[in-house]
């Protein structure tokens, strides 16, 4: 084992792998690696399907003809992944929920992304990432070893929003359920809605929508001081009236046209590569089954506000935007739903996904200073701005 590799723990690969994939990331069949360094990756993980995110750098010498060789630089992405069974935070799910939970978790849903043949059906603008090595242990876990994408600085513009609808609306179109099977067939995963409904029943009526109902939850200082200074008072009463329609919601998704969508697209998730401002590399897909003609729209617009990255008064346009040019690309590739049903698609699941999960209830412990009282009052009006939007069709 190569000791600069030891923070990979058991992916540290031996001398001979290690030079096959070096010689995998260059393209170059005779690379002779130098040095290399890992890096943990600095972004919160809150899937319990990732154990970690790490990047490892090198160089890699490459031989032009004796005595002169050349240096090129090389990296890759490193993301290892885990049944929920090995989730350190396992034991805070009930246990009449866990086994359930753990298995309709599919922690080899990306490791399926890259062994199927999806990346033919993409639109052009987007793409996977190259994955070089793909390893699965005995044990419920495996690594991907995958392009190291460097994106590009900077805020999202509209144009790019907008771009991102369009592809969006086309790739959707390519996967109704009369084109494609699920990325990883499993159990009733081709029953319509059944991702959102199994998300709905737990994290959302189980934990979220109690806590909002609870009159303590709004006492909290950070809370009630972010609530009183908005004076956004009928949040509470709006959002329970709205969990109240749910189960209704819920069965209306399921009768409209369904496609087999990215499942979490969310800017985060949509790597735009520098130098390259209209491609997106695809990454962390999820929900893989049919879900509601619109459903990767809710993420694509609150992706960025919920980390802090979009005002919400900005949620409007980009709304409208991506809305349109979902239609567009839909419409291009063949796929017939009147907008209406759209739109209903797309905030029935946006309502369901992530409307009472927007306040950062799990932070409401934190030390009151004014960062945290900041990020409180934008998170009830981002709330806010969902609760309005949702409303328009629920």
């Amino acid at each position: 084992m190569i000791t600069a590799l030891e923070p990979l723990g058991r992916d540290a690969l031996a001398e001979d792998a290690f030079t096959a994939l070096v010689r995998t990331i260059t393209g170059h069949p005779e690379a002779d690696p130098g040095d290399v360094r890992v890096e943990v990756v600095d972004y919160p993980i809150g899937t319990p399907s990732t154990e970690a995110l790490l990047r490892v750098f090198g160089t890699a010498t490459l031989p032009t003809g004796a005595p002169e060789t050349d240096t090129v630089d090389w990296s890759c992405f490193v993301k290892k992944l885990q049944s929920a069974r090995h989730w350190p935070f396992i034991a805070m799910v009930p246990d009449g929920f866990r086994e359930a939970f753990i298995q309709n978790l599919p922690w080899e849903l990306e490791i399926a992304v890259h062994r199927s043949g999806i990346a033919e059906l993409l639109p052009d603008g987007m793409r996977l990432a190259t994955a070089y090595r793909i390893d699965v242990y005995d044990d419920d876990r495996g690594t991907l070893w995958m392009e190291n994408v460097v994106q590009e600085p900077g805020p999202w513009p509209l144009e790019r929003f907008e771009r991102a609808g369009y592809l969006l609306g086309r790739l959707s179109a390519r996967r109704q359920p009369h084109l494609v099977e699920p990325l990883l067939p499993r159990g009733n995963i081709t029953t319509p809605g059944v991702g959102l409904r199994y998300y709905t029943n737990g994290r959302v009526l189980k934990s979220a929508v109690p806590a909002l109902a609870d009159p303590e939850t709004w006492r909290h200082p950070m809370l009630a001081a972010a609530v009183c200074h908005l004076g956004d008072h009928r949040l509470r009463d709006d959002l329970l009236e709205l969990a109240d329609r749910l189960p209704a919601v819920l069965d209306a998704l399921d009768t409209l046209p369904q496609c087999y969508q990215h499942g979490d697209a969310s800017p985060q998730n949509l790597l735009v590569p520098k130098g390259k401002p209209d491609e997106f590399v695809v990454i962390d897909w999820g929900f893989d089954c049919p879900q509601a003609v619109g459903f990767d729209l809710g993420q694509l617009l609150i992706g960025l506000a919920h980390a802090g990255e979009l005002a919400p008064e900005a949620l409007p346009l980009v709304h409208k935007t991506i809305f349109k040019a979902f239609l567009t690309g839909m419409a291009e590739d063949g796929m017939e739903a009147s907008e209406e049903q759209v739109l209903y698609g797309y905030l029935g699941s946006l309502l369901a996904r992530a409307t009472f999960t927007a306040l950062p209830l799990e932070q409401i412990t934190k030390p009151g200073d004014e960062a945290t009282l900041a990020m409180f009052e934008e998170r009830v009006m981002l709330t806010r701005a969902l609760v309005d939007l949702v409303s328009t069709v629920v």
